[in-house]
C-alpha cells in the first residue's frame, strides 16, 4: 500500500506522466464559485457546465450525497465532481461537509481511477469552505484508494494548508 504524496503546488496541474484524475468535492445546492471550483474554472468551463447541468437535471439523475460526475477536460485528465457536502454555509447542524458522503464518492473515485489507470490528485478535499477536518478525510483516502493500490497526490495551494 502506498502513501498520500503532499506537495506544494496547483492540484489542477498535475505533472506526472499519464492519466490523471482531479477530485474535489461539491456541495448540494448547485453552487459553484468558491474555493478550488474557481481554479478549475480558469482552467477548463467543462466541469462547472457540467456540474450545473447534472444538478438542474437532479430530479432524473444520480444528483446528490455520494454521487461523482466524472469530465473529461483533456485526452489525458479527468475531474470528478464529488457531492460531499450539504448546503453551502456552516450553521445549526454544522458544518457543511458530509464525511459518509465523502467516503461514497471516494469509493466511486476509486473504481474510475482503476478503470482509467489512472492517478490520484486533489486539494484536502472538503476541509476547505465544507469545514472538515484532514483528520477526518485522511483516512477514508487511505481506505478507498490507497488500500485499491491508487496513487494519491495532495496539494496544498501556497501554504501549508490545514
Amino acid at each position: 500500500m502506498g502513501e498520500i504524496a503532499y506537495i506544494r503546488g496547483d492540484a489542477t496541474t498535475p505533472s506526472v506522466k499519464g492519466v490523471k484524475l482531479i477530485a474535489h468535492v461539491c456541495n448540494d445546492l448547485g453552487g459553484w464559485g468558491k474555493g478550488f471550483v474557481v481554479a478549475l474554472s480558469r482552467r477548463w468551463p467543462e466541469p462547472e457546465a457540467a456540474y450545473r447541468s447534472w444538478h438542474r437535471g437532479r430530479a432524473s439523475s444520480d444528483f446528490g450525497l455520494g454521487a461523482v460526475q466524472f469530465v473529461q477536460v483533456e485526452p489525458h485528465v479527468w475531474v470528478a465532481n464529488m457531492v460531499g457536502q450539504r448546503g453551502m454555509r456552516t450553521g445549526s447542524k454544522g458544518v457543511p461537509v458530509r464525511y459518509e458522503a465523502i467516503d461514497e464518492a471516494l469509493g466511486r473515485l476509486a473504481d474510475k481511477a482503476l478503470e482509467l489507470g489512472a492517478s490520484v490528485h486533489m486539494p484536502r478535499i472538503g476541509c476547505g469552505l465544507a469545514g472538515g477536518k484532514w483528520s477526518r478525510v485522511e483516512p477514508l483516502i487511505v481506505e478507498r484508494l490507497l488500500k485499491r493500490g491508487l496513487s494519491v497526490t495532495v496539494y496544498d495551494h501556497g501554504g501549508s494548508g490545514s
